[in-house]
């Protein structure tokens, strides 16, 4: 994997709003390939108590972007299917990996796996993204 490619998207990941809301850290990075996780607070609780599943989508997608992006170049998602599975222990840390299994000049798909610290399965995603031509444009920063 190029270097710069990878110091940018942990560097932007880290200065992510979003992210940060989320406390959403990247973990590892490679040639269509990311980890990343995030603390269960008590702020993602949904009304029944379980986390919400928006913060799950939050975490698949956040592996999923950074992953599609590692090549260096645009990548925006298409669609992404989200199968729940469970709902992870309060204060758990969950961890997201996606996983590139098809590539090609205009598309990928990718395999995301989110599973707690305990390595229990919670969510399952397959997910599509269109790969534009253009270079990152933080890459110059």
């Amino acid at each position: 994997m190029d270097n710069r490619v990878k110091e940018a998207i942990f560097r932007k990941v880290a200065e992510e709003p979003f992210a940060q809301k989320f406390g959403i850290k990247l973990l590892d990075l490679e040639d269509g390939y990311s980890k990343v996780e995030m603390k269960f607070t008590p702020d993602m609780e949904n009304i029944f108590g379980f986390i919400h599943g928006g913060a799950l989508f939050a975490l698949i997608d956040e592996a999923f972007e950074t992953a599609s992006n590692s090549h260096g170049t645009v990548a925006v998602a298409l669609s992404m299917t989200v199968t729940y599975v469970s709902s992870p222990s309060p204060n758990s840390i969950l961890v997201a990996e996606a996983r590139e299994f098809s590539r090609t000049h205009r598309t990928a798909v990718y395999d995301i796996k989110l599973s707690d610290d305990r390595n229990n399965p919670i969510a399952s995603c397959q997910a599509l993204v269109y790969r534009k031509e253009e270079r990152l444009p933080f890459l110059s920063e």
